[in-house]
């Protein structure tokens, strides 16, 4: 599989899923409002520090968030690319009819789509969790500090010494 892209300009993307997000599918909620305003700026300064590269995995929750947020700066910053890297090809299958859509429209955004699966596997998410890890120098993350997915991802980012930025929902809940 070829990956051209500069690992130490690139960052991985990782967090929870709405069931574990204080808004849920509730993107209207000014907790979520308040959360992509942190997170914007946080993908602000990263790009001035000069990462070009962001890798998604595409996940509902905080993946599509952030693909979502880095399409609109990428008005603004014209020299980021914004990745794909899917566990599977029907990743979004199960999903709401909703979600489908803003996946599928988000998909259509990206600069490039890595496919690691033709079809779904006990492991793959786990698989493209590191291959983004591997492929980047900084793991921006939305973790609450319960024992996830996520959290599997930032001991691996650690590991292979990323630099971290963690965002903990639990500190944007309005409620």
């Amino acid at each position: 599989m070829e990956f051209n892209y500069i690992k130490e300009k690139t960052a991985s993307i990782t967090g929870h899923r709405p069931k574990s997000l204080p808004w849920g599918y509730n993107e209207n909620n000014q907790s979520c409002k308040n959360f992509k305003i942190e997170v914007s700026k946080t993908f602000e300064k990263a790009i001035q520090y000069g990462l070009t590269t962001f890798l998604t995995g595409m996940a509902e929750g905080f993946d599509m968030i952030c693909a979502e947020l880095l399409i609109d700066l990428r008005k603004i910053y014209k020299n980021i690319k914004i990745v794909a890297i899917l566990p599977c090809l029907e990743q979004y299958k199960n999903w709401k009819p909703s979600q489908q859509q803003r996946y599928k429209k988000i998909i259509a955004s990206c600069d490039d789509i890595i496919f690691l699966n033709q079809e779904y596997t006990p492991t793959c998410m786990f698989e493209r969790n590191k291959f983004m890890v591997e492929h980047s120098s900084v793991c921006i993350a939305c973790w609450d500090g319960r024992p996830s997915g996520t959290s599997y991802t930032i001991r691996l980012a650690r590991k292979f010494g990323n630099k971290i930025k963690l965002f903990n929902p639990k500190n944007y809940d309005c409620n």
